[in-house]
């Protein structure tokens, strides 16, 4: 199944608005979606998540603001927290989502690979030779 994007009556209940600017809501979510696909191509159907948080944050602060005040009202917002960007959990989530983290293996052995030895075999080393307990071959 294809990655849908989100709608913006969606981000609205995402963010608690009664009501939302759909243009407005389209176009960030347009753009999170550009953003989150230049981490991964093509988005998991889970995706969805990231791409809320992206264009939630960039809905409710465009200018990045990190304080306001208005009258006897102050508020302070942590810094970074507007505008139209990834975090890094949210690069990871991405990645995660599209099964691209943890640990893996990688063998180098090539698939043709010959387990025969490559180097000179002593003939006179062995089994035809005296074998002494303690001392081995002699």
């Amino acid at each position: 199944m294809a990655f849908v994007p989100p709608t913006a009556e969606q981000l609205g209940m995402y963010l608690g608005l009664p009501e939302i600017d759909g243009d407005r809501a389209d176009l960030l979510i347009t753009q999170a979606v550009s953003l989150a696909e230049s981490v991964v191509k093509p988005l998991p159907d889970q995706a969805t998540a990231v791409v809320l948080s992206v264009a939630g944050r960039a809905y409710v602060n465009p200018q990045q603001v990190s304080y306001e005040t208005i009258g006897p009202m102050s508020v302070q917002r942590p810094s970074g927290s507007g505008g139209l960007y990834l975090t890094k959990a949210d690069k990871a989530a991405l990645k995660s989502l599209a099964g691209r983290g943890g640990a893996f293996t990688v063998d180098p052995t090539p698939e043709d690979a010959d387990p025969t030895p490559t180097y000179p075999i002593d003939d006179t080393y062995g089994p035809g030779m005296e074998y002494e307990p303690g001392w081995g071959w002699i």
